[in-house]
């Protein structure tokens, strides 16, 4: 990552706008894809392998318009966000820091979601491999069924080597090769298994009502888990986190494309590029665009093959992805067209998952260089590696924690099943995926309103569309909770807020005494 030493490039030129996204061929522009294809790959995992297979199981194809209808709003999110950082040159954080009250609140508030939120998700990503690996050799019943907690965290240890190392450049090489082999049987397998194309098409425009089948009631995992509780979950995976957005908007700093990278916009520097439409800051829009239709489609595409994959190959058995079996029915979409490859689908979906779990930390010292740097730049640059250690350390040692609690408690239970790692999640979800995104969409029309002069700000058409995704994002999240659990969710996020208040008022009134005292 660069040095979030803006000051400094104040005086540097914008990049010029590169040649591929002159030209008038669309396949120029596939050279463009950078930062969202890392957003496209910590979905691709946990996402696309195991909720869209458990989703195509449960509710079919009329599933699709929803998964449609979801990435529409998360990439509204993502390019209103992306667009005022190629315009201005803040983060989300930078703006939020002038929010009514203490100064920075918000930002903390996001941060201490982040210190709960991020450990549970590196165990989710942890235990899912984990059951893979306790599936492959046969250990899954061992400890009363929790080996997988023990392989999570073997893998999360070699994970946390390779952060700290730096050797995963090969690995994801690697990792793309496989994974688009994968693709490519699973898309194969899916015309061998012949679905029903017609209802394949209509699942993406026809929108229907998202009900169990009659099996499901066998399921224990669903018994008391309610239909809205379960599609409100695919909300906060399929298409990534409100994370890993803010992440986006922070590596287009390192792309440099237009005014990221660079000091904020100065008012009369954003009155001037209001006044030409030729401006180059504007120009490197269409490169945020092309990223994040491009990442989108990628998650698109892998949905649509895993619901198809489901309907057909898992719901007539009444068999979905769940509890401590997570990954291993899937090897059954690739199976139709020889047997072997399903040992393809296996190193597939664990460097994918994977992947996604190196991903996943790798968010966290983002995540925290932009709060740092929204409250003070100086600080965030003269300890820019102490903040990642500090961060990287935070979500993979909790995730540990995480696990190796989780295992005891359910030793000390002597149950025979341990507690499903979807279950675990859910709570972190609905935060992270589901109504953080309503808030930052709520935040970027805040955003866009009060720094953006009239000449670019957002279209009707746009601005719409973000103020649809604000309201059902809020909307869905405050309905998961309250299904979730009841008064005890808002209470819990009540006080979150008000840690927030109260941390920035705490520290503005520390900074004033030592001011005062100096």
């Amino acid at each position: 990552m660069m040095s979030p030493d803006l000051d400094a490039d104040r005086g540097k030129s914008v990049l010029p706008l590169p040649l591929a996204l002159q030209s008038r061929n669309p396949l120029a522009w596939l050279t463009i894809f950078g930062p969202g294809a890392v957003i496209a790959s910590l979905t691709i995992g946990s996402g696309e392998l195991i909720f869209s297979s458990r989703g195509g199981a449960l509710f079919g194809y009329r599933l699709l318009w929803f998964f449609l209808f979801i990435l529409l709003l998360k990439w509204v999110l993502v390019f209103v966000t992306a667009r005022h950082m190629v315009l201005t040159g803040a983060h989300p954080f930078q703006r939020w820091m002038q929010l009514p009250g203490p100064g920075g609140w918000f930002p903390l508030v996001f941060l201490v979601l982040a210190l709960v939120c991020f450990p549970i998700w590196v165990s989710f990503h942890s235990g899912t491999i984990g059951t893979l690996l306790s599936w492959l050799t046969g250990t899954e019943r061992s400890l009363h069924g929790g080996a997988h907690f023990v392989w999570g965290m073997v893998v999360l240890g070699v994970v946390l080597a390779l952060v700290f190392s730096g050797g995963y450049a090969a690995l994801e090489r690697v990792q793309l090769v496989i994974v688009i082999l994968m693709l490519l049987c699973v898309a194969v397998s899916l015309t061998v298994v012949k679905p029903d194309w017609l209802e394949f098409l209509r699942g993406f425009v026809l929108p229907r009502s998202l009900v169990y089948p009659d099996w499901a009631a066998s399921l224990p995992e669903l018994v008391a888990r309610p239909v809205w509780v379960e599609a409100i979950t695919y909300v906060g995976v399929i298409g990534g986190s409100g994370y890993d957005y803010l992440a986006y908007v922070s590596y287009l700093r390192d792309k440099r494309w237009g005014q990221a990278g660079r000091a904020a916009a100065t008012t009369a520097e954003l009155e001037a590029i209001a006044d030409d439409a030729a401006h180059i800051n504007r120009r490197w829009l269409r490169a945020v665009a092309v990223d994040s239709v491009l990442s989108f489609l990628a998650v698109l595409i892998f949905s649509g093959v895993f619901v198809a994959c489901g309907t057909v190959i898992l719901g007539p058995q009444h068999k979905i992805p769940g509890g401590s079996n997570l990954l291993a029915l899937q090897a059954e979409f690739v199976t139709p067209i020889y047997p072997w490859l399903r040992y393809v689908y296996f190193v597939g979906a664990f460097l994918t998952i994977f992947g996604t779990l190196y991903g996943t930390i790798e968010v966290a010292p983002t995540v925290l260089r932009e709060v740092v740097l929204a409250i003070d730049a100086s600080y965030a640059t003269k300890h820019a590696k102490k903040l990642r250690f500090i961060a990287v350390s935070w979500a993979s040692f909790g995730g540990l924690v995480v696990l190796v609690w989780t295992l005891i408690c359910h030793l000390i239970s002597g149950a025979d099943n341990p507690p499903g790692l979807i279950a675990m999640l859910t709570p972190a979800n609905l935060f992270t995926g589901v109504l953080a995104c309503g808030l930052i969409c709520l935040l970027a029309a805040w955003t866009d309103w009060k720094f953006l002069p009239r000449g670019l700000k957002a279209g009707n058409p746009l601005t719409m569309l973000n103020a649809l995704a604000a309201l059902i994002f809020l909307a869905l999240g405050i309905k998961g909770y309250w299904d979730h659990s009841g008064w005890a969710a808002f209470l819990m996020l009540a006080a979150t807020l008000a840690l927030g208040w109260v941390g920035a008022w705490a520290g503005r009134v520390f900074l004033n005494s030592g001011r005062s005292t100096g």
